[in-house]
């Protein structure tokens, strides 16, 4: 396996759409990277050019030490799992398998030998003699998995796999790539517009928007540390609250005030917002770290605030509450226990250790836990 650096690349079109704006990151060797973002953020086109699908603008893509800027994508030593499979219809899966390697004259006893092997790593060495519409789609999927490695690349790049899985077979699937990357100690770039994927999976996470990173880290990183509004709003489902208020100076100390509430800041987070005092802030805080206050273990008053519950959604393992405090609107991920109802005022706790505090103009991370 290898490793893969980009430095400074750029994709531009017609000379005015910039798709990529000045990539930096490096796929370190057996590394499984996942390019996360919406649609049209550039994570594909990213791809595409480590590929040599697509030409580079600017910039210089190296892999394993070896700048491929001008290399065609044959030559590069990398394996593609497409989106839609793309498997020939009339070939068996085994034809299917063995077809690149009999493009590249390998020996017959040796495209037995990779076939077999990679068949029975993927588990579907009883469908060798089926064609691809004998097949479900979690089947055809394995199949275009195999159809790469076989290569046995330098690199594998996966554009969104399993996006034409149902629920249940992408969650199966998720499970199967993440325990062949590891038995394969392969290097993979992963493309996916679904953040479940990206944390579930990667071990490092590329965070695009509009063509530019946003952030570069491993999934407890970004979820947790997220570095502006867009990346904590992206990660988690539901996403992060973002209320927009003050830190004040107050009782004991520093506290964070909003339409709807006034929760203070613990003591260890007041260095870092000293110099935020009286300025404009937005207050985030994900919904799992809001509790109902019957199920709270030793709530602080002045952590928490009353709230009039809007929406209540059963989840079976947990409840959603969609509450309204002041002009404030947040979601708790509450015990699936709470007895709350629509219109009722009741009492939440927010762990304020958790917080995360962005600056309402740049949009950026202020504070952290």
């Amino acid at each position: 396996m290898a490793q893969v650096l980009l430095e400074h690349v750029w994709k531009i079109y017609e000379g005015k759409v910039e798709a990529v704006k000045d990539a930096n990151f490096t796929v370190e060797d057996k590394e499984f990277v996942v390019l996360l973002g919406p649609s049209g953020c550039g994570k594909t086109t990213t791809l595409r050019m480590i590929a040599g699908l697509e030409e580079i603008t600017k910039g210089t893509i190296k892999i394993d030490n070896r700048i491929v800027n001008d290399v065609e994508p044959k030559d590069r030593d990398i394996a593609f799992v497409f989106q839609n499979y793309a498997l020939y219809p009339h070939m068996t899966v085994y034809e299917n398998m063995a077809f690149g390697l009999k493009l590249r004259k390998v020996p017959k006893d040796e495209i037995e030998k990779r076939v077999r092997e990679a068949a029975k790593i993927l588990e579907i060495e009883h469908l060798l003699d089926r064609k691809p519409r004998q097949l479900s789609g979690g089947q055809r999927q394995r199949v275009a998995v195999g159809r790469a490695i076989v290569r046995n690349p330098k690199v594998f790049l996966f554009d969104e796999p399993l996006s034409n899985l149902d629920a249940k077979l992408r969650v199966q699937m998720r499970a199967e790539l993440k325990k062949l990357h590891m038995r394969l100690e392969a290097t993979i770039v992963y493309v996916t517009h679904d953040q479940v994927e990206a944390m579930t999976m990667a071990d490092k996470i590329v965070i695009m928007k509009d063509g530019v990173i946003q952030q570069i880290g491993s999934p407890y990183e970004v979820y947790n540390r997220p570095a502006n509004i867009f990346v904590a709003g992206f990660i988690g489902s539901p996403s992060m609250n973002f209320v927009p208020g003050k830190v004040i100076r107050g009782e004991g100390g520093l506290w964070v005030k909003t339409s709807g509430l006034k929760l203070k800041v613990p003591a260890e987070y007041e260095d870092k917002l000293a110099k935020y005092v009286d300025k404009d802030v937005i207050f985030g805080i994900r919904p799992e770290n809001i509790y109902d206050k019957m199920f709270a273990i030793a709530p602080k008053p002045e952590n928490t605030a009353e709230v009039v519950v809007d929406v209540v959604e059963p989840l079976g393992s947990e409840t959603l509450l969609h509450v309204v405090a002041g002009e404030d609107r947040l979601v708790a991920r509450v015990n699936a226990k709470s007895q709350a109802k629509e219109g009722q005022k009741i009492d939440l706790v927010f762990d304020m250790t958790t917080m995360n505090i962005f600056d309402k103009e740049t949009e950026r991370e202020i504070l952290h836990w």
